[in-house]
């Protein structure tokens, strides 16, 4: 489009000139006095306070979930974005879900300082309707209560997702893994203990299996449930789903192998 022509008197122009400057002036100078956003430790959110992960049960929580460039990474409530951007420098893909629009800014701002705003990204969302079916790692730093509304989607998830937590449990779904820190792995606060669980697959149901009719009955990661071979009937013991690898006891074997979608497949 062809540039329009404007006619000023010489006084109109220098006004508006000099209007012009002094709000380019001012602006900058506004932007320049704008105070940056600085989180405070137990300020309110939407579901919780917040309260920053030390970094050290960071490292550990991605140490326990085996993070590296492979995974896409969730963090549930993500804060300043410290476990996002963590996760991004070890090479993983890494998304944090933050309720408050400022903690998010704040995320991009130090995504860019740490060279990893191309693999951490930050969404201003509510964790309850965030869709997190394509993570491989979910990270989160929540209350039990939050937890426990969360479990049923985070068990219906791929099974062998890793979840883990910062201090807080799931309830009578016990962990996989634990690691308590302290002082002396520089931990300083009342928030120091990592927990781990794997996604288990579906394991219960009746089976027929060269050594006889094996019935599995599942709580969480946990196995029970009888084999019968040759007219005896043999509790199952240690029984155990690690993702999609299944092992147990029984009639004084070792059983192993995997779920295959609703089959099991023994080795």
């Amino acid at each position: 489009m062809p540039a329009v022509p404007l006619i000023f008197r010489s006084g109109a122009a220098l006004l508006i000139a000099a209007v012009g400057t002094f709000s380019a002036g001012a602006l900058a100078q506004a932007q320049q006095e704008a105070p940056v956003y600085e989180p405070t430790t137990f300020q309110a959110g939407k579901d919780v306070v917040w309260v920053p992960t030390p970094q050290v049960v960071v490292d550990k929580m991605l140490d326990l979930a085996k993070v590296t460039s492979k995974d896409f990474v969730i963090d549930l409530g993500s804060g300043d974005g410290r476990t996002v951007i963590t996760a991004a420098r070890r090479g993983a893909r890494a998304l944090g879900v933050e309720y408050n629009p400022d903690m998010v800014a704040l995320s991009k701002r130090n995504a860019e300082k740490n060279s990893v705003a191309r693999t951490a990204e930050f969404v201003k969302a509510d964790l309850f309707e965030t869709d997190f079916s394509k993570a491989s790692v979910i990270t989160m730093f929540l209350l039990p209560a939050i937890n426990l509304r969360l479990r049923p989607k985070i068990l219906a998830l791929q099974p062998g997702t890793r979840i883990v937590s910062n201090t807080f449990t799931m309830g009578d779904w016990e962990a996989d893994a634990t690691a308590d820190l302290g002082a002396e792995a520089g931990c300083n606060t009342s928030w120091c203990t990592a927990l781990l669980w794997i996604v288990p697959a579906q394991a219960a149901g009746a089976y027929d299996i060269p050594q006889g009719k094996l019935v599995l009955k599942q709580q969480f990661q946990m196995l029970s449930g009888t084999l019968v071979s040759e007219g005896k009937t043999f509790p199952i013991e240690s029984g155990k789903v690690r993702g999609t690898e299944v092992v147990f006891k029984a009639g004084g074997r070792d059983y192993s192998g995997r779920m295959n979608g609703k089959s099991l497949e023994l080795r």
